[in-house]
């Protein structure tokens, strides 16, 4: 600077006189002081400090400020303040925060602005996934649920049908059981099948199928109605549920870190097992037990259940630039389940890549890893210990005097029936299993033209399985073949390619897209399967056994689907939409007379607050009506149920020669499962505060695939055949409304769903399938109802337990009676008028933030569902089982002692009392239940604390599940498995010796750099 100062004066004297001086001296003098203020110039103008508010005037605190177009990003402090230098020449900031709509603002000369954010009021310009397309919400015609991320993981799992419970209305989670190994079914829009099975289609990132770890979720679309699920054809005519995984944003690289610690507590609810005086009073009201008995007082319980520990670790790297963006996460879960030795861990890894190759061809390729181990888990695990644990008596002592635990079969007087102390079989059996899970995605997107495009989305999934059960030569499970053990593998493989040609333009007020798809699915499956006997104690190798148990076994499965489809999709002004679409689909799982099924859809909807007429109508800031109606199809049989089936059996030999027999009949016509499905929906906001969705369905299946008995003259045990129909119709509602939206806010999103089920129609002539079965199939009746004697009470006079029983009289009416003898009442069963699926289901979630502090709690409810307590049939036995364990009596309950007590228990006799623990509806209890599954409160950490240390943004918080169930039910927990696998039958609505759900309590950080 002085060295130009110099210089401009020197010239100034030198040509102070000469004629041109004046104005080249100016213009030199104007040169050098640009040149010389030039950098402070330009600093003034690329510094931009600025305060971001909201619309109430309360500073943001953490908002994300972004240069557009440039890598270039910093947050707000603790007043809302921020400061950034701009390096790009577009000079456009980018600003956004949870909760509020993001906007750009253009930067003047002023170095100093003032930013208003506006709350993000309602989702209807979210873009959502649907089918094979994304739209927006208000521009949908079919009834769609969307949920968040964000608000999935509140709740912390590795199952995310389990993290779904209670989030989006019609879709009804349930599980059977506390083990985190074992996953949860579900169930949209009640059940409509009855051998096949009524899980949704899953699919993820466009394709069907493949695999996802819910922490890489960005959100989960589920599509209910016919118009949004026809076009993935066969398997949706149950729901479909569409998993959107994270994908990379250009701008800066940032780096979150996400972190879980928590505790988990097996909960009881309102069952309690009787210690050794409690049971050693009940046994004196029927037997005469030995005092000595007292001097253990075992709680088996406390021993088989511990607290467990829970983590959840995941570190994500998103960023990238215009034509290249990245997400890349890797994950480590793991719970100890309450039960001892159980447990569960996951690794997994994804990586996604999107790439521009040209301005015509977008390049995407996702690869995803899951590699689980799970440790004993229940569906293998068959050493009793949860059976033990229930059953065992409190008399029986569960250690030595050495500390090593006892053993029942060598213990002198053990008083538990199975001798069996589930302590001493851990310390030598153990079943695991371990999987990887793999799959790659290799998308192509290309420009043909302005309106034309093509897409060919691409998949391979690897699965590989291996599980084994090992029981020791010392245990009682390995005692009687001198040690055991299981080896089991399998391996499949998915390959699936889906082309798209899609067509978009406007004509003026005209909007058209069109769309074509050709699809193809291939799958393949082999297992093997290998058991041994004679191992020596402490050697679980297959190699030092002995001998064989039975015959080693394996197979091959294989299934393809190819798909052809097209959808037509128009609207006019943004105010009235159309949307059809024709499926046309064919399935090696039907028989060769009709593996094709043909299906189409349609839907309209008309926004209503667009009208002019609707102009100075306040009330409504958004009306949409909505209509569809169309079919899809069920293919989810066995991969050869049209088949005729041989059995190849080597204890059928001959000769040396293993010998066949047929083992399944063939039905060439076997079909697809047909559904018909009608939706007329309404969406409004109310006041820019309330939105509501209302949907009112009809669900008819038709042709169910159903697997029918044959009498044994047939040499056959079933055939599959299309028969009967089935109907479900409900409603939903979901309301989500801010109910403060100043500095304190305050949202409440509230969901109910209800469904009725029935059955239309079996085989030509026949009115009740399975009639033995406590859950038939019947004409007339939810296929849910539960059938069985009915429970009549305890006779005062002598404390027997009474049933109902049917008497036809001479006109050819019923009467009912009561008895006391068990054979007449299971002669007389009946339709209960109870069923094991819910009346309705929903959840209510409650939002608060003050600066930055914020409290979230999540209730699910389920009402008007009965469960069959199958456990009370050894708890509440009435003495049959003198050597188990005894449940103390829920409150209102009374045992019957003398002639005149009106009692709920019938007295107790020893070897039981008339048969009164037999199936009828005495163990048939509400299973309605509120629950408070997760309550969180979290503190964001001001930013002026955190910019010196380099992090963007940090957040604490502690978190609880599972924290309090409101039920009438008197056993371990009233949540069943609502919609189980149909090849296990009898345990949809059934509690039996569940293992617990757990209460965590959980600690968590969440840092961004």
């Amino acid at each position: 600077m002085i060295k130009i100062y110099k210089q401009l004066s020197l010239e100034l004297r030198e040509n102070a006189f000469s004629k041109a001086a004046p104005g080249r001296l100016f213009f030199k003098a104007m040169c050098y002081l640009i040149f010389l203020f030039l950098p402070a110039l330009v600093k003034a103008q690329s510094v931009i400090n600025g305060t971001v508010k909201d619309n109430t005037g309360v500073v943001v605190i953490g908002a994300t400020v972004t240069e557009k177009g440039a890598r270039n990003t910093t947050t707000t402090d603790i007043n809302g303040k921020f400061k950034i230098t701009l390096k790009g020449n577009l000079r456009t900031l980018v600003i956004s925060y949870i909760g509020y709509k993001t906007q750009e603002f253009p930067i003047g000369s002023s170095g100093e602005i003032a930013i208003t954010l506006q709350e993000n009021l309602n989702n209807l310009n979210e873009v959502v996934v649907v089918g094979y397309s994304s739209k927006q919400v208000s521009q949908l015609s079919s009834s769609v649920s969307v949920v968040s991320g964000n608000k999935l993981r509140d709740v912390t799992s590795n199952d995310l049908n389990s993290l779904l419970q209670g989030k989006a209305p019609g879709v009804v989670v349930s599980s059977a059981s506390g083990d985190p190994s074992s996953g949860s079914s579900i169930l949209i829009r009640g059940a409509s099948s009855i051998s096949a099975s009524t899980s949704p289609l899953v699919v993820v990132d466009g394709n069907i199928g493949g695999t996802y770890n819910p922490t890489d979720v960005e959100s989960v679309t589920v599509l209910k109605d016919a118009a949004a699920t026809g076009l993935y054809g066969s398997r949706a005519a149950n729901g479909v549920i569409i998993v959107t995984t994270k994908m990379g944003k250009s701008g800066e690289t940032k780096i979150d870190v996400n972190s879980v610690v928590g505790f988990n507590k097996a909960t009881f609810g309102k069952f309690h097992l009787m210690d050794s005086q409690q049971l050693f009073d009940y046994q004196k009201t029927f037997l005469t037990p030995d005092p000595s008995l007292l001097k253990n007082n075992t709680n088996w319980l406390d021993l088989a259940f511990r607290t467990g520990v829970t983590q959840n670790h995941t570190i994500s790297v998103t960023g990238g630039s215009d034509k290249t963006q990245f997400y890349v996460s890797g994950n480590y879960y793991k719970e100890q389940g309450t039960l001892i030795d159980n447990g569960k861990t996951a690794y997994n890894l994804r990586s996604n890549l999107t790439t521009k190759l040209s301005d015509k061809v977008k390049l995407s390729v996702l690869l995803n890893t899951i590699y689980t181990k799970d440790d004993n888990p229940s569906n293998l695990f068959t050493g009793n210990a949860i059976y033990d644990a229930y059953l065992s008596m409190p008399f029986d002592p569960a250690f030595n005097a050495d500390g090593t635990p006892t053993d029942g079969r060598t213990y002198p007087g053990w008083v538990g029936r199975d001798k069996e102390n589930f302590l001493q079989g851990l310390q030598y059996n153990f079943a695991n299993a371990k999987s990887l899970n793999t799959s790659g995605d290799f998308n192509i997107d290309y420009a043909i033209t302005k309106h034309l495009s093509f897409a060919t989305y691409n998949r391979v999934t690897l699965y590989n399985y291996r599980d084994e059960i090992y029981y020791d030569a010392r245990t009682k499970d390995g005692g009687a073949n001198s040690g055991e053990l299981y080896n089991s593998s399998n391996f499949s493989s998915t390959l699936l390619t889906s082309n798209r040609l899609r067509y978009d333009n406007s004509f003026g007020d005209h909007n058209l897209s069109l769309l074509a798809v050709g699809e193809g699915q291939k799958y393949h499956y082999d297992d093997q399967f290998l058991n041994g006997k004679g191992l020596p104690a402490g050697s679980p190798v297959m190699s030092t056994a002995t001998d064989i148990i039975s015959n080693p076994s394996g197979g091959v499965d294989e299934y393809n689907f190819r798909k052809y489809l097209g959808q037509a999709d128009y609207n006019y002004a943004g105010k009235y939409f159309v949307v059809g679409s024709y499926v046309h689909e064919y399935s090696s799982r039907f028989g060769s007379n009709n593996p094709s099924g043909n299906f189409y859809q349609g839907g309209a909807s008309w926004i209503i607050s667009k009208e002019d007429f609707m102009k100075n109508v306040k009330t409504f800031n958004f009306l949409k009506l909505r209509a569809s109606y169309g079919t899809t199809g069920n293919a989810e049989i066995g991969n050869y149920a049209a088949l005729g089936l041989y059995s190849i059996d080597q204890s059928a030999s001959y000769n040396g020669a293993p010998g066949s027999y047929p083992s399944q009949k063939a039905n060439p016509n076997l079909t697809w499962e047909k559904i018909k499905t009608t939706n007329i929906g309404v969406d409004f906001g109310l006041f820019n505060r309330i939105d509501v969705n209302v949907d009112a369905y009809q669900k008819t299946s038709s042709a169910l695939l159903f697997q029918k008995p044959l009498p044994a003259t047939s040499g056959y045990n079933y055939v599959f055949e299309n028969i009967g129909s089935v109907r479900n119709r409900g409603i939903e509602l979901n309301i989500t409304s801010r109910n403060l939206i100043g500095a304190f806010k305050w949202e409440t999103n509230f969901n109910i769903a209800f469904n009725r089920n029935k059955v239309l129609s079996l085989d030509a002539g026949e009115t009740m399938a399975s009639p033995g079965a406590s859950l038939p199939i019947a004409v007339g009746h939810d296929m849910n109802e539960w059938y069985m004697p009915i429970w009549a009470g305890v006779d005062p006079a002598n404390g027997k337990p009474l049933w109902e029983k049917l008497i036809t009289n001479a006109d050819g009416s019923v009467s009912k009676q009561t008895t006391s003898i068990y054979s007449e009442a299971s002669a007389s069963k009946q339709f209960t008028g109870k069923s094991a699926a819910p009346k309705y289901t929903g959840g209510i979630t409650n939002t608060f933030s003050y600066k930055n502090f914020s409290l979230s709690t999540f209730f699910n409810f389920v009402y008007g569902n009965y469960v069959y307590n199958d456990s009370r049939v050894y708890f509440d036995n009435d003495g049959l089982y003198d050597s188990y364990n005894v449940m103390v009596p829920a409150k209102g309950w009374t045992r019957w002692e003398k002639p005149g007590d009106i009692a709920t228990e019938p007295k107790a006799i020893q070897g039981g009392n008339n048969n009164s623990n037999s199936t009828s509806s005495r163990y048939l209890e509400d299973g309605s239940y509120l629950r408070l599954r997760n309550a969180t409160f979290g503190y964001q950490l001001p930013q002026i604390w955190l910019k010196s240390l380099g992090i963007r943004s940090a957040r604490i918080f502690i978190s609880g599940d599972n924290l309090v169930t409101f039920t009438k039910f008197t056993g371990v927990d009233p949540e069943v498995d609502l919609s189980p696998d149909p090849s296990v039958p009898g345990n949809k609505g059934l509690s039996s010796f569940k293992y617990p759900i757990s209460r965590k309590i959980l600690f968590g950080v969440n840092v961004g750099f």
